[in-house]
């Protein structure tokens, strides 16, 4: 079975984004062949700026090999190292219908926030499916606003084999429904969006200083404490096992503690849990080199296998 997951190279990472989907790609290494690769080319209908690409691409490969991208265990590496996807992007092109494009529920989200309109927007589902298809993908794990872009890939591919014949593989997609939101500082979803993310990596002061400015009640010391909606203990969830939070829940109902020695615990948490991943992130940051050979060796994976996919692809549209 192959998996394929599309990584954006959007900077700084934080924790809703590890628990929302980092994690859960990682461990999908053991439940099949995955294909996980930095979306370099999707990135450009947003991204103007030389360096802050660059610089994003190098920082997305240190970030998922720190936290357990295994390239003997995974094909990983960025997209714009396999021009393959390109060719195909065209030729699907062919057959993708403008009103199946019109209805892109992203494109007009995008656009109805101000994003520029542009034709790399708007075919963007195109190149996701190019993506797709070009490594005859069997699941594609998404978040609920991606499941019709893998709907609209399976379109595609249909209409391409009604054609030519049954050579794309017709993906499904996979949406974890045990993945909860991660609430960010305000209670709200986080996202770097609203300004309420607490980061994996960086400065102890910035996550320090993210951790303390979780917003809770005004409960004084000498009061008991409500833990079922207290942003803390539900951010805490995702670090302690079970004994570590009925200790939580006791010292909540006791008087005697605030609000602050609880963020300090939940802090101590973060750090112990990220640690090792922080350890392998500076050794990768301070050894490119090896970064980009880990990146060069997945590429020359994904290449071979997208070399053999595009003769057949050819062959079948008469470009042989």
């Amino acid at each position: 079975m192959r998996i394929l997951s599309g990584i954006q190279p959007s900077g700084t990472i934080h924790i809703g984004n590890y628990f929302g989907m980092i994690k859960k790609m990682v461990e999908s290494q053991n439940d099949g062949e995955l294909f996980a690769f930095i979306a370099s080319y999707h990135a450009l209908t947003s991204v103007k700026d030389k360096e802050f690409l660059e610089k994003n691409i190098f920082e997305a490969a240190v970030n998922f090999l720190a936290l357990g991208m295994d390239p003997e265990k995974s094909t990983f590496w960025v997209q714009h190292d396999v021009k393959e996807v390109l060719e195909l992007y065209w030729l699907l092109s062919n057959h993708t219908s403008m009103g199946l494009l019109e209805r892109a529920h992203s494109y007009k989200d995008k656009t109805s926030r101000g994003i520029g309109a542009n034709h790399g927007l708007f075919s963007y589902p195109v190149l996701m499916a190019a993506d797709i298809l070009l490594f005859d993908s069997n699941i594609v794990p998404v978040g609920k606003d991606q499941i019709q872009h893998v709907e609209m890939t399976r379109d595609i591919a249909t209409s391409f084999n009604h054609t030519y014949g049954d050579i794309l593989v017709l993906p499904e997609s996979k949406v974890d429904e045990e993945v909860a939101t991660v609430p960010g500082t305000d209670g709200a979803k986080m996202s770097k969006s609203y300004n309420n993310t607490i980061d994996m990596f960086g400065p102890a002061k910035t996550i320090k200083k993210q951790v303390m400015g979780i917003v809770t009640d005004s409960k004084e010391l000498n009061e008991a404490k409500e833990w079922e909606n207290c942003n803390i203990y539900t951010l805490s969830k995702l670090f302690m096992n079970e004994d570590e939070l009925a200790s939580l829940r006791q010292r909540y109902a006791t008087p005697g503690e605030g609000y602050g020695h609880f963020k300090m615990t939940l802090l101590d948490k973060i750090n112990e849990h990220f640690e090792p991943y922080a350890q392998k992130r500076e050794h990768l940051l301070n050894n490119p080199k090896e970064v980009k050979d880990v990146l060069a060796y997945g590429a020359s994976k994904a290449r071979k296998i997208a070399s053999a996919k595009m003769e057949i692809i050819r062959d079948a549209v008469g470009l042989i």
